[in-house]
């Protein structure tokens, strides 16, 4: 049999960079929750994480180095002040664990399917079973703890049902009254209120302790986003008399010594806003209500913009990393001239 060994494709290229900025990020954050985390508890899952995090980064670069590929910069300890002061709650850090668990879980299930290398979907394979082991014991102890936010409860339905009336889809006709929300609708609302409450807490935190005035402006604006996204969606839940999942028990202390690089923070809140667009993205096509729809595409839209205006500065102070490119021929061919 011939050992058939292809180089990599766009799509191998490309998940290998995202996830590698991701992973060596992700290690920077854990590396600083490990050296302020007060309940033991907490910590094991804190270092489970770190363990998860930093082989996976190792791994990345083995496929660098296997494939002769310039690494990416990344994040490095360059990044972190582990002599910083405590910035975030120990319940914050575990709530923190689990969303970004839930971000993992979406990009290495895209990753794994967007590849075809063997080697390559052996790796991923593996950092997706890493992060479903983490979301299942970080779930445990929040549950345990009796901090995890349970869904609202619904009227189980007697017998299945079809939809007989086109009114079912109404939303923003006013001479149509609109029907209850559906449990996928309240499903989608409740996890966009997480994401933006875990969001919210790091934009205020890095808001506090960013050394440039542009970069705390920036998570001035995410936070006030965060929170009016929080209200819309609380709204909703509230007209149709639908308690809200929100927590007050994650908090940040009054720290203003950055535990992070600027670079770091805003390249984290970056990737929180990209997964909240993609959140959207979903929760809209799931909506059968046409208000809601439009609602979540109209909130698209502000997070685009707060990623644009976040992306203009990484620009600026060069903190961006350009991500593999194709060749452009057209350069090419003018070298020849």
């Amino acid at each position: 049999m011939t050992n058939h060994n292809p180089g990599l494709t766009c799509a191998e290229n490309s998940t290998l960079w995202v996830l590698y900025l991701n992973n060596s990020m992700t290690t920077c954050v854990l590396r600083y929750f490990l050296e302020s985390v007060q309940d033991l508890e907490i910590r094991k899952v804190i270092a489970k994480a770190y363990d998860i995090a930093t082989n996976n980064e190792n791994e990345l670069k083995a496929v660098y180095w296997k494939e002769q590929l310039p690494l990416p910069i990344g994040f490095s300890e360059n990044d972190v002040n582990l002599k910083a002061p405590k910035l975030f709650s120990d319940t914050f850090m575990l709530a923190y664990i689990l969303q970004m668990a839930k971000v993992g879980l979406v990009t290495y299930g895209a990753s794994l399917g967007s590849v075809a290398r063997k080697d390559i979907r052996k790796l991923y394979s593996a950092f997706l079973q890493r992060t479903m082991d983490l979301y299942e014991d970080t779930t445990e102890i929040l549950l345990n703890k009796g901090l995890y936010l349970k869904k609202p409860y619904s009227v189980n339905p007697r017998k299945a049902e079809l939809v007989d009336d086109h009114k079912y889809f109404s939303g923003v006709n006013p001479f149509v009254s609109k029907r209850p929300l559906n449990t996928i609708e309240v499903t989608h609302l409740c996890l966009n209120i997480e994401t933006n409450q875990i969001g919210k807490e790091l934009c205020t935190a890095f808001s506090q302790t960013a050394v440039q005035a542009e970069v705390r402006e920036f998570m001035k604006k995410g936070k006030q986003l965060a929170y009016s996204h929080i209200k819309s969606f609380i709204e909703l839940l509230m007209k149709d008399d639908i308690q809200t999942p929100l927590s007050a028990d994650i908090s940040i202390t009054d720290s203003t010594i950055p535990p992070f690089s600027d670079k770091l923070m805003m390249f984290h809140i970056s990737l929180m806003v990209a997964a909240g667009i993609g959140n959207y993205a979903t929760a809209s096509s799931a909506s059968q209500r046409t208000d809601i729809a439009f609602n979540y595409e109209k909130l698209s839209s502000e997070s685009a913009l707060l990623a644009k205006s976040g992306a203009d500065i990484m620009v600026t102070h060069r903190w961006m990393e350009k991500p593999p490119s194709t060749a452009d021929r057209d350069v090419l061919s003018k070298k020849r001239e």
